[in-house]
């Protein structure tokens, strides 16, 4: 893990880069050379928060990464016509 530090006026310059950098670690922004923010990605901003997944992240999940299998059922629907007065 990787910590990157830059000016605000990088980030506000190089703000793909920025974000690129926070999958490998911490981004802190400095204004003025000191650190006034941290850039996170949202899966380290869950891990301090203890943040659990929502219902459509975890049915969203693919490949390697699922936990468990999940197959939603067809319904069959039958309507019958409706004869109005």
């Amino acid at each position: 893990m990787g910590i990157t530090t830059i000016s605000s006026r990088e980030f506000n310059q190089h703000a793909s880069e920025a974000k690129k950098a926070a999958n490998d670690g911490p981004v802190f922004i400095t204004d003025r050379g000191r650190p006034a923010h941290v850039l996170l990605s949202i899966e380290e901003y869950r891990k301090l928060t203890g943040q659990e997944k929502s219902l459509a992240e975890a049915l969203a999940q693919q490949g390697d990464e699922a936990d468990f299998d999940f197959e939603i059922p067809r319904i069959e629907i039958y309507s019958k016509p409706v004869d109005f007065p």
